[in-house]
This record gives structure tokens, C-alpha cells and sequence, in this order.
């Protein structure tokens, strides 16, 4: 798909003529590495067990320790209020979104069938890609201009104009323990789709694949309820929530009587619950600065299904590493059958391995509370910084040279030799980055990623043990399993590509 036109461009803008045989993976360039494979795995391994080390002086035992960070209301600031509250900036965004989604669509059925379509840069590069650094980095802007709730909060609109007091809305009561599972198996197909389909560039097969994920958002929204669905059963919603958790900012919600009619935070402990926010009044609403990371450290709500989502998660950035890799081709022959089957195992194998760990790190931090199920779910959030730093560091190089393209799209998004914003003619630039830069910069995302990982999962087992000796001991399976995943990032990463 697009991702290995990526691969070949950003070969060709790094060749060097003593270029030998090489390795670096993930949408870079070829590039020796100045040391033994063998070394610098051990010494990123190393790494992450020293960052561990100083974590056994952290022995904060307060209840309410995870809330406890230092933040800075942005709504502090009278006139940067104003600003981001404003109707015809938030209204601007929604709107935006929807002719996206249609330009999208429309481009995709009736559109030139080429890379020249805005369809495939804009789904895989600057939607998936880009939005989702964005999130990751700043701030989760997905309950905002998430077009499919747009359209919806529309039509309700209007349904109440025409005198449905109600709404489209049936409220039907929704299976609690399905849990969050809908989420996962609709991620599922996505990364089915974006790794293993052989069609998912062409831009009518974009177009309706958006159409049938509509059909079921919307249906799923009237039956269920729009917050119910998108909250926790809408997979981009879920995923945008997640990583969003990783993210300098949070909405936080002071009233504690907004929250007694949601069931997705506790009352007075309200962050990044986007439902309250919407409902409270505008004094009692916050948008804080934080450190990073630290909302993935904050409590929960035990759901079926939420660890298997992290899992889904981190193994599908995983396998796409490793689809490309000459041992993914020796195992496989590149099948279809083949490739499906790489979608479905990694992440029982991942899941499989992972509560096996989390039952080892329970049983040595001698139980705690809410038994098994709430401790696999607590630690789960301690693996998304790995996502994040294995998405950016296979990523990234992804987006800014396949990104750039978009410059130009904008101007043709059918492919019909427009230049409607005078951009048609924009010429990419691929030497942005330097082959050792990049090999340089992945390693080291991968290792501040575990590193991140590391001290989180020690705060959620201090928040779960309540004894900082009990924590450390239950810690050591968590940093075992930590460890290895850094190898095998590191180790996919430093494989050749295979076209």
C-alpha cells in the first residue's frame, strides 16, 4: 500500500554511493549501525532496568496520589478562554470535519483511482498518522471533530426542529458485559484492512469502507445512545481516548454533580470526560496543562475488553513492523490466508503473555484490591507510551515525506488537474532528515517510550498495593516483560526492509 511507496522514496532520497547493505526499519533509510547488533540491544535493555532502579525511593502511599500533579488551566487566561471557547472556532473545526469526510468519500468513488486521489494520503498519512501524534502530543481533539458525531448531533438537531423531542436516540439498554469488545474487533478489521487488504490504497475501496464504518457508528449511536456507543464502543473513539491519556493536556470537570449521571468517571475525579464537560457549566470546566503521561496513571473503571484493546493496539503497530521484515517472508510467503492469520495471532500471543505476567506481578506483590481482573486492566495503560513510541518511531519519517503530499492534493483531491488553492504544482522534499538522525532518533523514542512505561506501572502497582515494598516486588515480572518487548522493538526496527 502507500506505506511501501514511502519505503522507496525515502530510499532513493538517502542513497549514498558507499552505501552498503544495511540495516533500519520502519519507512527510513538504510543505515549502518556504528556498533554490534548484540551491543546496542543489551544497551537499550540496560537502560530501561537502570531508569527502574531509582523507582524503588518512590513511595507515595496517598489514595488520591494519581491526581496529585502539578497542572495549569489554560481557561485561566481571560482571553485564551475566549478564544478556544469560541463558537466560530469549535463550529469552524466541526464543519471542517465534515467537508473532510466529504471530500474524502466523494473522492474516493468518483475520483482519478491513482495515488493522485486525496483519498489514500489523507486516510493513511494525515488522518491516521498525523491525527494521531497530534493526539498523542497535545491533546485528544477527537470527541470535538469526530464527523460521524458531528453529522449525528446535526441530524438530532433538526429532528427536535421538526418536533421528535426526543432526539434519534432509543437509549436501548446496551449488554454490559460486552464491555468494550465491539471496540476491539472493529480496530481488528481496521488493521486487517490497513496491513493485509491489498486494496486498502485504492481510493473507491477507501471510500467504502468509511461508508459501512458510518452505517455502523450511526446505527449504534440511535440504538445505544451516542455517548454509550462513542464512549466506549466506537473503536477510533476508544483508541483517540486512549492515547489521548498520554497527552500535556486534560478537560476536567469541578462540579461534582455534572458527574452523577455518567458512568464513565467518578464523581469529583472527572478528567478527560468529555460527556460531563459538555454538560457542565462553562466556570466549572478546566483545560489543564500536565506532565506528560500521567493520565495514563490515573484509575479506571474495569471494562471488559479494555486490556484486550491495548494489546490489539501495541500488537498492530508490532506486526506492521514485522510485515516487512525477511523473516516475516520467510514464515509466511506474504499470503493473504497467511497475513490474516498475523493480524488475529500476535495479539492472543501478546494477551496470552501479558496477563501471564500480570498474574506473576500480583502473586509477588502478595494480591491487592480488586483481584485479577483490575490488575490487568490497571497495567494495560502502562504499555500504551510502548505504542506510542513504536508508532512514532516507525512513523514518522512516514509522515513527513509522504505527508507533504497532501500540499498538493488539497489543490486536486480528485485527481482532475485542478489547482483550486494554487499548491497542485508542490514538489516534495525528501532529504528532510539524515539516514543517522533517523536510526538515532527511533532508538531512542523506543527506549524513553519503556522508560515512561516503567514508571508508570510502578505508580498504578503503589496505587493498587498501597505498600511501596509489595509494589517493587511486583514490579520485577512487569519489568522482565518490558524489557523484552524493548528488545524486540529494537530488533524489528533494526531489520532491512523487504518490497
Amino acid at each position: 500500500m502507500m506505506r511501501r511507496v514511502a519505503a522507496a522514496a525515502l530510499a532513493l532520497s538517502f542513497f549514498l554511493p558507499d552505501a552498503r547493505p544495511a540495516l533500519a526499519h520502519g519507512f527510513g533509510p538504510t543505515y549502518d549501525i556504528p556498533i554490534p547488533l548484540w551491543l546496542y540491544l543489551y544497551g537499550a535493555a540496560a537502560a530501561v532496568v537502570l531508569a527502574f532502579l531509582p523507582l524503588a525511593l518512590f513511595s507515595r502511599k496517598e489514595r488520591d496520589a494519581a491526581y496529585q500533579y502539578p497542572r495549569f488551566d489554560l481557561f485561566g487566561i481571560h482571553w485564551l478562554r475566549r478564544l478556544l471557547t469560541s463558537r466560530l472556532l469549535l463550529g469552524g473545526l466541526r464543519l471542517l470535519s465534515v467537508v473532510l469526510f466529504f471530500v474524502v468519500v466523494i473522492a474516493g468513488l468518483v475520483g482519478l483511482q491513482t495515488g493522485l486521489n486525496i483519498a489514500p494520503t489523507f486516510v493513511w498519512v494525515t488522518w491516521w498518522v498525523g491525527f494521531s501524534f497530534l493526539t498523542a502530543l497535545v491533546g485528544n481533539l477527537w470527541p470535538l471533530v469526530n464527523p460521524w458525531r458531528v453529522l449525528f448531533d446535526w441530524a438530532e438537531g433538526l429532528a427536535r426542529r421538526l418536533g421528535y423531542r426526543d432526539g434519534l436516540e432509543l437509549d436501548e439498554p446496551y449488554p454490559e458485559a460486552l464491555g468494550i469488545w465491539p471496540a476491539v474487533g472493529l480496530y481488528l478489521v481496521f488493521v486487517w484492512v490497513e496491513n493485509v487488504f491489498e486494496g486498502s490504497y485504492v481510493p473507491r475501496n477507501i471510500a467504502f469502507f468509511v461508508l459501512a464504518y458510518t452505517l455502523i457508528t450511526l446505527y449504534g449511536m440511535a440504538f445505544f445512545g451516542k455517548e454509550t456507543w462513542l464512549r466506549r464502543r466506537e473503536a477510533f473513539s476508544v483508541y483517540f481516548g486512549l492515547i489521548g491519556r498520554f497527552a500535556p493536556t486534560e478537560v476536567r470537570v469541578k462540579d461534582q454533580e455534572v458527574c452523577l449521571d455518567c458512568d464513565g468517571c467518578e464523581p469529583g475525579r472527572c478528567v478527560n470526560c468529555y460527556e460531563c464537560f459538555r454538560r457542565a457549566a462553562p466556570e466549572a470546566r478546566e483545560l489543564n496543562l500536565r506532565p506528560p503521561a500521567v493520565g495514563l496513571g490515573l484509575p479506571e473503571k474495569v471494562l471488559p475488553g479494555g486490556a484486550a484493546f491495548v494489546i490489539v493496539v501495541l500488537a498492530g503497530v508490532t506486526f506492521d513492523g514485522l510485515l516487512e521484515t525477511p523473516l516475516w517472508l520467510e514464515i509466511v510467503r506474504l499470503t493473504p490466508v497467511t497475513q490474516t492469520l498475523g493480524v488475529i495471532l500476535p495479539p492472543l500471543l501478546f494477551l496470552g503473555i501479558y496477563l501471564g505476567f500480570v498474574e506473576l506481578s500480583r502473586v509477588l506483590g502478595g494480591g491487592g484490591e480488586g483481584g485479577f481482573r483490575r490488575f490487568a486492566a490497571a497495567y494495560a495503560f502502562s504499555l500504551i507510551p510502548i505504542a506510542i513510541a513504536y508508532q512514532m518511531a516507525h512513523y514518522y519519517t512516514y509522515l513527513l515525506i509522504q505527508g507533504q503530499m497532501i500540499i498538493s492534493l488539497v489543490s486536486d483531491p480528485l485527481g482532475w488537474g485542478w489547482n483550486l488553492f494554487g499548491t497542485a504544482g508542490f514538489d516534495p522534499r525528501y532529504g528532510i532528515v539524515g539516514a543517522g538522525f533517523v536510526w538515532y532518533s527511533q532508538v531512542a523514542l523506543i527506549v524513553v517510550g519503556h522508560v515512561i512505561a516503567v514508571y508508570l506501572a510502578h505508580s498504578i502497582s503503589l496505587r493498587l498495593l498501597r505498600d511501596p515494598g509489595r509494589a517493587l516486588r511486583s514490579q520485577i515480572p512487569m519489568l522482565v516483560l518490558m524489557v523484552l518487548y524493548t528488545i524486540t522493538s529494537l530488533w524489528i526496527l533494526a531489520q532491512p526492509i523487504v518490497k
